[in-house]
């Protein structure tokens, strides 16, 4: 089997101390940030090497999108553990629809979902995104969103591909964002059919990507230490 890239809700977890560490999380959970669920943990996977988007990324995430959040509908792409998706319902989305093609997240974004009693708010998709056309299927069953965030697997630049397919099914409302995350060596367009660049955040190694639709935007990058 090839080496497999680790995406933003993987680490790897073969030897001992990461291990450990990973025990460690696991018996912790993912801690919501704010909201109606706030302080209450997302159980991750037994046996699954998991990890949330780092707690710091995610609050400074969720404090740019602000009040943006309140009611919208999002879209949360390459799902992982779903801890995007539920911080968002958390902080008063409507409601989300997550996609993930990996079974035993699909289970677990959905015991956590049952956990929290947000089934009525929310929808879970197991699909591979960059697929989606190929097979024939519709990510959104003819929705549209406010809100989506893609965190593909790293390194892998995948982020115009998957641009490609929001632009492509029209997935997003015309005032929307739609957010990527990526590692810094990773290439992403200023532009991608209706979409165009307008925000950048680094935090590390890790970015955050804004886009709107929209043309001859201004760019504002902030690097965090």
């Amino acid at each position: 089997m090839g080496e497999r890239i680790l995406g933003r809700d993987e680490v790897a977890g073969s030897t001992p101390v990461a291990s450990t560490i990973l025990k460690v999380q696991r018996e912790t959970g993912i801690q919501i940030i704010a909201g109606s669920l706030r302080g209450k943990r997302i159980k991750s996977l037994p046996g699954l090497a998991t990890r949330p988007l780092l707690g710091r990324i995610k609050k400074s995430l969720f404090d740019i999108l602000g009040d943006r959040v309140v009611g919208a509908r999002f879209l949360d792409l390459y799902a992982g553990t779903g801890s995007v998706g539920i911080e968002a319902l958390s902080r008063g989305a409507c409601y989300v629809l997550f996609v993930e093609r990996e079974a035993r997240l699909i289970r677990l974004v959905r015991e956590n979902l049952r956990r929290f009693r947000l089934e009525k708010r929310a929808k879970v998709i197991k699909a591979d995104v960059l697929n989606y056309g190929k097979e024939g299927r519709r990510i959104s069953l003819g929705e549209q969103f406010d809100l989506i965030f893609a965190g593909p697997p790293y390194k892998l630049n995948l982020i115009k591909d998957t641009l490609n397919i929001i632009v492509r099914l029209r997935l997003l409302k015309k005032d929307g964002w739609v957010i990527c995350q990526h590692h810094f060596k990773e290439e992403v367009p200023e532009r991608e059919g209706f979409l165009s660049l307008f925000r950048k955040e680094r935090y590390g190694k890790t970015v955050m990507t804004f886009y709107q639709v929209g043309t001859d935007n201004c760019q504002v990058v902030h690097n965090h230490a």
